[in-house]
This record gives C-alpha cells, structure tokens and sequence, in this order.
C-alpha cells in the first residue's frame, strides 16, 4: 500500500484535498474527532482529520488523541504534518510568525498519553520528539513562501481550556521555552509511539499575558486574534500544499524505529 500524508489541522483545511470522500474509521480508543477525509494534493494520497471535530466542538482536553492518531495509522499514514494556533512567550516571536516545532514541555494533567498501557511495557525516547527531516523541509518551503518562520522552538502545552495566568506565562517565559498552546500534547508522543513522522507548524496569534505585562504592550482583543488566524492559516494552507507536493523522495530520519528495543 502506497504511504498517505496525515494533515491535523481545523476544518477548514480540509478544501486542500481534491476528490475527497469521508471515511468512518473504529478504533480501541472509540471515534476520532470526527470521519477522515481522503483525497488528494497533487499526485500524493492525503488523510485530513480536524482535531477539535467538524463544529470545533471538542475542547482541548477533550479530544480523542489515541483515536485519532491510531485511526490515521489504520489508513497508511507514514507522515503527519499539522497545524496549530499559539501564543506567544518570548518577545523576538512575533504574531503572525510560524515556528517549527522542536520540543515539547507537558503542561498537561488528565491525559490519556500512551498506547501502552501493560501488559507490554514500552518506554520510547522522545528525546528529539519531531522530525527532523520534515522540519527542515517545512523551514525550507516556508522560505520559498516567504513565510517568517523559525526553525526550532519549545513549546509549553496546557491542560486548557483557560488560558494561563500572567504570572504562569513569566514562568514559561524565564524557563527559556518559546510558545504556548493546549493540543500538542500527547498527540506528537502518540505519534512517535506509532512511529509516525511528525511535524508541527506553529501559527503564532498573539503574545500571552506574561509577555504583555513584562513588556508593558497593550492586550490585543479577540478581533485582533482572529484576524491574525484567518491570515495564518491562509498561508500555513500554502505551506502544507507545497511541502507535500514537493516531499523529498527518500525518508533519511530514524522515527520508525523508535520502537527498536523500547520494549521490555
């Protein structure tokens, strides 16, 4: 079976695909998010899956993460690339910047996060979690695109819904870590733990509160966010369309065998 490209991202990606049918996928773990589609970019097989469902109706910590990824997997994927708004907690990152995703610092509290749960033991190494190859094509495509982008960045996931305090979001910011969101985790280590590989492309909207009181700038209203999203995800669209049309035909990264001697 010829190798699908996995896009995560919200609904509204899902015109990038053309003749694209849904597809009902059944998983230990109950439904994903919502049906699959599938379709093509280009000459390449693509599965697109909208992570918080079809009406945006699932709430960070309520998305079905082993679900979704175990259902991608049941259909071919070998590669996920995905998209996902941020905030901000370091000044040089900017609204309407892109970061390629390197790291991750689990937030989170409540979260199924593992599809070993016994009687086989697994610890995998998420050591370098993300793919590097597809990083840097990302980072490249993205200069081709003109896209500000960085390649490389920590981000700090939280359990959500709220948002973090000022006083949470200095404490991120003095860590060292670059940006915040509440849906990376665990999706990116069950991704690793199926031996997918996996690419995040972070739309940054905005500075969160620690940055906003640190750096005396003035709160942007949700008007401001929105229109900054509408834009990032016109170009992350572009992004993904073009990386996917022009995927390097040899995979030269080791995320398949992350499960190699993991077992116990």
């Amino acid at each position: 079976m010829t190798e699908k490209i996995g896009v995560i991202g919200g609904s509204g990606f899902g015109s990038l695909l053309d003749n694209a049918e849904e597809v009902r996928v059944n998983t230990p773990y109950g439904a994903p998010s919502s049906k699959l589609l599938v379709g093509k970019v280009g000459r390449q097989e693509v599965v697109f899956l909208p992570r918080h469902g079809n009406e945006h109706q699932l709430p960070p910590h309520k998305i079905p993460y082993r679900a979704n990824i175990y259902a991608l997997k049941e259909l071919g994927i070998g590669k996920i690339i995905t998209a996902t708004a941020v905030g901000s907690v370091q000044k040089k990152i900017k609204p309407g910047d892109f970061v390629i995703i390197d790291q991750f610092v689990n937030w989170t509290k409540n979260r199924a996060d593992t599809f070993y749960d016994g009687p086989i033991t697994t610890h995998i190494s998420t050591a370098f979690p993300y793919c590097g190859q597809l990083n840097r094509h990302a980072y490249k495509t993205a200069k081709k695109l003109k896209i500000k982008s960085h390649l490389g960045g920590a981000i700090v996931v939280i359990e959500g819904p709220r948002f973090s305090t000022a006083a949470e979001s200095l404490f991120f910011t003095k860590m060292g870590w670059d940006i915040v969101n509440m849906t990376q985790y665990p999706e990116v280590a069950l991704a690793r733990e199926m031996g997918l590989c996996y690419c995040a492309l972070a739309l940054v909207t905005d500075y969160d509160a620690g940055v906003i009181k640190k750096e005396g700038l003035k709160p942007v209203s949700t008007k401001e966010v929105i229109k900054v999203f509408g834009e990032n995800n016109q170009q992350a669209a572009k992004l993904i369309t073009k990386m996917i049309s022009e995927l390097p035909k040899k995979t030269t990264c080791d995320c398949r065998k992350v499960l190699e001697n993991a077992a116990i």
